[in-house]
């Protein structure tokens, strides 16, 4: 065959190619002019019109990578990604050339240093271990439980369930957690096999009662109970009464959600919609929810505390006065900030049921605090904490311990997708898609979730000794100061909220860990 010949079948058969595109071109253009009654933009300009969706598909990562800047993204800019992410890789964390935050716009915050920061001894805990920062309260002290308990970390794994997260994501975090000292809420969807590694466990439950309910879907105490009892690592049980991201909302799993695992997890019937209520059957109001507490820690022996969005605070009120009155109540309060969370709610509740989490925390402390009750609570905050500045401005205005969701979801490999409502998480994170889940190295990601927590806990006790403090429970609201953006220039916390934190009885960081309360020893039991 000559090249003349071997030349001209060259063309022939990209000629042929290109009839199969203006084929498969032709059937859009027909398609788009002759069946299109659902899309404008493609029947009005048929083939080019595609291009506009393509676009708007992957909007929020040409957004995400080259369009915002460091600081402009939400619910987290790229500056505090990239912590969370060098962090949990044990990578260089920090940055050059000063801040590139205007540091003048409204609410932005500051930590005042000493003029001398603390300074440990040689014979002080924290020389040796630069990440340990044990709770300085013990959880149901005052209450006399059974078995009180002393979280070992201030910063812990907020409530996130199995079947919202991937098996995989939930073994992770706990063995994260274990590695890290850290305890790990289970999410109101039961207690998993993959939350039962051998790190101190925060059982809740909600108005579905998962892991906790009969047939017919009510509570039951007997259940609970020799959950308790068969699991020695279960060191608290949370009343989920609502949760920032759909406060007052109830939820349905789909039936094709529900795995066999899952239905026997959660105790539920396979093949059928599972509908959770916007409110409690297994009690009735304040009062009814204080004999609950206390029946409920008297068969476990388990401090027992609440979880809830702030809105409306006469119930808080009522709350204050009958725990004063009685002498007894919740062990802990979680404040859920409306930021929302890993849980998927409707835009208007995300964006506006339930106050952010600072405007939440103040509003209820100042309630305890005008009560008296402070010193018989533990108070755990939840709501864009996970990094040490907003923790310690937490700590400030009388925050005990620190819950993070997203963050603690980001340390073991969330991009940011915001598709957690899809099935179709890219990560793997957040789907119960098996080939998804697979990319999820659970030794590797559990190494980074507890890199992630002793990272924070060391920067934070950084920051704080720079304030000359041993601790982070001893700031005070006079250590915080706010921008106004006005001629005011910047307030206290104290004049912002108007409150003064009531001080926490701290003695010293050896106390903590001679603590017979502290927690995650021997393997979480």
């Amino acid at each position: 065959m000559s090249f003349t010949d071997l030349n001209i079948l060259h063309w022939t058969t990209q000629l042929e190619w290109w009839w199969y595109v203006i084929l498969f071109l032709g059937v859009i253009f027909v398609r788009d002019v002759f069946f299109n009654r659902k899309h404008a933009i493609t029947h009005n300009y048929p083939i080019v019109g595609h291009i506009r969706y393509m676009l708007e598909t992957i909007g929020p990562e040409l957004r995400q990578y080259i369009v915002a800047n460091n600081r402009e993204e939400l619910p987290f800019n790229r500056s505090e990604r990239s912590w969370i992410y060098s962090s949990s890789k044990k990578e260089n964390n920090y940055q050059g050339f000063g801040t590139d935050q205007d540091i003048h716009e409204p609410n932005y915050h500051f930590i005042k240093p000493s003029l001398f920061p603390y300074i440990m001894t040689d014979d002080h805990p924290n020389m040796k271990n630069r990440d340990l920062l044990p709770c300085a309260k013990v959880i149901g002290e005052f209450n006399q439980r059974k078995r009180p308990y002393r979280p070992r970390s201030i910063i812990n794994i907020a409530a996130m369930s199995y079947g919202s997260l991937s098996s995989k994501a939930i073994e992770s975090l706990n063995k994260g957690a274990l590695k890290a000292g850290c305890y790990h809420n289970t999410g109101e969807g039961g207690l998993s096999p993959y939350h039962s590694n051998g790190a101190d466990v925060m059982f809740q439950f909600g108005t579905g009662y998962f892991g906790v309910r009969d047939r017919e879907g009510n509570f039951s105490m007997d259940i609970l109970e020799k959950l308790v009892e068969n699991n020695s690592f279960v060191r608290g049980i949370e009343i989920k009464l609502s949760q920032g991201a759909k406060p007052g909302k109830g939820g349905v799993l789909p039936a094709h959600k529900i795995s066999t695992e899952i239905a026997k997890i959660r105790g539920v019937e396979k093949g059928k919609d599972v509908i959770s209520p916007s409110f409690h059957t297994a009690f009735d109001g304040v009062d009814g929810l204080l004999d609950f507490i206390e029946e409920i820690a008297e068969r476990t022996g388990l401090p027992v505390g609440i979880k809830s969005a702030v809105g409306r605070t006469e119930q808080w009120e009522y709350l204050a006065t009958k725990m004063k009155e009685r002498g007894k109540g919740p062990d802990f309060i979680t404040i859920d900030g409306g930021e929302g969370g890993t849980g998927a709610a409707p835009p208007s509740f995300a964006d506006h049921v339930s106050l952010p989490f600072f405007y939440a925390f103040s509003t209820v402390y100042n309630i305890f605090l005008k009560a008296g009750l402070t010193d018989r609570i533990v108070f755990i905050a939840s709501g864009k904490l996970g990094l040490p500045d907003q923790a310690a401005k937490a700590f400030a205005m009388g925050t005990d311990l620190i819950n993070v969701a997203r963050e603690a979801m980001m340390s073991i490999g969330c991009i940011q997708a915001q598709v957690c409502h899809t099935n179709r998480c890219p990560s793997g994170v957040a789907t119960q898609n098996r080939w998804l889940m697979n990319g999820i190295d659970v030794p590797l990601k559990s190494d980074r979730f507890a890199n992630y927590a002793k990272a924070f806990r060391k920067e934070l006790l950084e920051v704080t000794m720079s304030s000359g403090y041993e601790h982070s429970c001893m700031y005070t609201m006079h250590d915080i100061e706010v921008s106004m953006g006005d001629s005011n220039y910047t307030k206290t916390l104290r004049d912002c909220f108007g409150y003064e934190k009531k001080p926490v009885h701290f003695h010293g960081m050896k106390e903590l860990i001679d603590s017979p309360y502290l927690g995650n020893q021997d393997g979480g039991a």
